[in-house]
């Protein structure tokens, strides 16, 4: 049997090169390896752990399924689904959550980080967003995740709930590995952490034209430039050396490494060479949404056949879970 592979983004946006870089170009690379079996989901359900307006949601669901139609995601290779699609990601979560403790969610980072972003929203949905994380690759039996390196540890206690529930009910689910991508971390554009939808200012659209593509760049803090040395290996600089490292050649790269040292950048100039690399990137993929955009019922029938083929094989395994735990 092929070894599975799952992996989703949250319905809170359109893609980002965030997006891109640390997860669908992991996913395009296992779908044409005819060694996995690949599912990628648009995680709707997880963007309801956090504050969302519904009818935003409603079109996300959409927005993000042709965004990764036209990166290159193939229904004939791939199965494409909601989450919300398939009811048994829920159930299943439940089962799980018997195995885990209050304490352990309690102390991972990212719930804390969560619950600083949004003090009024500490919720019980988004203190188990791991275990739904969990349920989402255990219910598939996939053993391989194409996510960036922030989603480390939720994929642990994924482990961990495999681990017991293999241990106390004798199920056969595999240990969830990360697959890491080149750009498994996209640095913000604001000089701090990571792109992402909930940080305004922070990342590139993939839908982004290229004036604004340069407009956001522009905005990029950086330095006097005449500061010479080592690069930075965070700040704004240093994070659009890490921008320009993933877009461009090893030559350009070391030139303007080189002219940092003697204090001779021009971040102006860097920032031009670097949005035209992105856009050249991007075009082919805004090219495609279009068609897709275009055509409404293929993107019916392409959500509807891959809610078909997820609740299959989750049923099967729904099925197998509630036997072990005396549910059948």
């Amino acid at each position: 049997m092929k070894n599975r592979v799952l992996s989703g983004i949250r319905a809170t946006g359109r893609l980002h090169l965030g997006n891109y870089l640390g997860a669908v170009k992991g996913m395009l690379a296992l779908q044409d390896d005819p060694a996995y079996e690949t599912l990628y989901m648009v995680a709707d359900v997880h963007a309801v752990t956090t504050p969302y307006d519904v009818e935003e949601l409603r079109k996300n669901r959409r927005e993000v399924i042709i965004d990764y139609l036209a990166a290159g995601l193939d229904p004939a290779k791939s199965v494409l689904f909601q989450q919300a699609d398939v009811p048994q990601h829920l159930e299943l979560a439940f089962y799980l959550s018997s195995v885990v403790t209050i304490a352990r969610m309690q102390h991972l980072p990212t719930f804390k980080d969560k619950v600083k972003q949004y003090p009024e929203h500490a919720t019980m949905a988004l203190l188990n967003y791991p275990i739904l994380m969990a349920s989402d690759i255990l219910i598939y039996k996939a053993g391989l995740v194409p996510v960036g390196v922030d989603q480390e540890p939720h994929l642990e206690v994924a482990r961990e709930i495999a681990g017991k529930m293999n241990k106390e009910y004798g199920m056969d689910f595999p240990e969830p590995k990360r697959f890491k991508t080149e750009g498994d971390y996209v640095p913000s554009l604001l000089g701090e952490g990571k792109m992402s939808k909930s940080v305004e200012g922070s990342f590139i659209n993939l839908t982004d034209d290229l004036a604004t593509i340069k407009a956001k760049l522009a905005k990029a803090p950086t330095d006097s430039g005449i500061i010479g040395g080592n690069i930075p290996k965070d700040g704004g600089v240093g994070n659009l050396f890490t921008l320009f490292k993933l877009f461009l050649d090893k030559e350009l790269f070391v030139k303007y490494v080189i002219d940092y040292r003697e204090k001779r950048i021009r971040y102006s100039e860097m920032k031009q060479v670097l949005a035209d690399a992105i856009y050249k990137e991007l075009q082919p993929i805004q090219e495609k949404r279009k068609y897709f955009e275009e055509h409404s019922e293929e993107v019916d029938q392409i959500i509807k056949e891959g809610g078909e083929k997820a609740r299959a094989i989750a049923s099967e395994t729904i099925r197998e879970v509630r036997n072990k735990m005396g549910l059948l």
